[in-house]
């Protein structure tokens, strides 16, 4: 999960460091879907190594999604589909923020999801440590995330 339109060029790099790396898992990854920001740059690392990408998209056609989504979901929902998102998944990776990656963070809490959080953002990682102690992990780089993620996994 991350920013769209608004992802920093950082956020878009780890994104694509990320869906990368969890293609080569074998893992399959899900986004927001559409053509910009982290949601493209992390679909389009998981196609660069052969990987199933799923975008769950908030309107009622898919004219925005991105070239590296293999199945796209058309929601008509716009940013209720955030919880579709959210309950799809088995591990939530926040890269980077904004107020729809918040809200996704919040209703993972919210769904009793593990949330790691792939930001600079000292106030955002503090907040949301602060409502899941549990259910929070921080890492600092890509590689640290798929770690974690493997950890979580490893544990269910």
């Amino acid at each position: 999960m991350g920013a769209g339109a608004g992802a920093s060029e950082i956020d878009q790099q780890n994104a694509y460091k990320l869906g990368e790396m969890i293609a080569q898992q074998g893992w399959v990854l899900l986004t927001g879907g559409r053509n910009v920001g982290v949601m493209d740059a992390a679909s389009k690392g998981a196609k660069a190594a052969n990987g199933l990408t799923i975008g769950i998209l908030p309107t009622d056609d898919s004219s925005n999604v991105s070239d590296a989504v293999d199945i796209a979901i058309v929601t008509d929902m716009g940013n209720a589909r955030n919880n579709i998102n959210v309950l799809s998944s088995n591990v939530i990776i926040a890269c980077g923020m904004g107020a729809g990656t918040a809200s996704e963070i919040a209703l993972a809490i919210k769904a009793n999801k593990k949330v790691i959080l792939l930001n600079d953002s000292e106030e955002s990682k503090i907040f949301f440590s602060s409502l899941s102690r549990d259910n929070i992990f921080i890492a600092h780089l890509p590689e640290e995330v798929i770690k974690i993620v493997k950890g979580i996994l490893s544990d269910r």
